[in-house]
């Protein structure tokens, strides 16, 4: 009977990873469609923004506004971007390093960008809860501003998660770019 447990247990857990890894694209391709639609706003914007100034007017809050959107659309760029490993990396001295070297260095680096985007995450819940208790408000329009930490610490946890499953998963892109 143990025999057969090893097997269903082995299966399980790959397929809880499978599970795992396909909830992590879904919440990276969910958050890159914001971040799309947060970039389109602040084009919109913008762009209202200089034709009505055209005619001696203003869009109210457009600084407000724009300002907003810019750390939505940065914050939730970061997880797909991280999915398809898309941030930069010094391949020149990395290829130097023999496999096992390459291996140890990538470890640790995840490793140390997990720490980094956990305190980012922290920090950032810190933060909007300081906001929040304090009340604060956008110069211009008076909108309060206290969710903006907590998306950008909500972006920051999940490329914890997905640089996790790189680490579970070395050589293996989350999403195909």
């Amino acid at each position: 009977m143990s025999s057969d447990a090893a097997p269903k247990t082995a299966g399980q857990a790959a397929s809880a990873l499978d599970g795992f890894g396909s909830c992590l694209e879904r919440l990276a391709r969910l958050l890159a469609g914001v971040a799309c639609v947060s970039l389109l706003f602040m084009v919109a914007v913008t762009t209202a923004d200089v034709v009505l100034r055209v005619f001696r007017l203003a869009l109210p809050g457009a600084y407000d506004l724009v300002r907003i959107a810019t750390a939505i659309t940065i914050a939730a760029a970061l997880p797909y971007t991280t999915a398809v490993k898309g941030h930069v990396a010094i391949e020149y001295f990395f290829h130097k390093l023999s496999r096992r070297g390459r291996v140890v260095v990538d470890t640790i680096m995840r490793l140390l960008t997990m720490l980094l985007f956990v305190l980012l995450a922290w920090g950032c819940v810190v933060y909007g809860t300081t906001l929040k208790t304090k009340g604060e408000v956008s110069m211009t329009l008076q909108l309060p501003v206290f969710w903006v930490p907590y998306i950008v610490a909500a972006s920051c946890g999940l490329v914890v998660l997905i640089t996790l499953y790189h680490l579970l998963h070395p050589g293996r892109e989350l999403i195909k770019p």
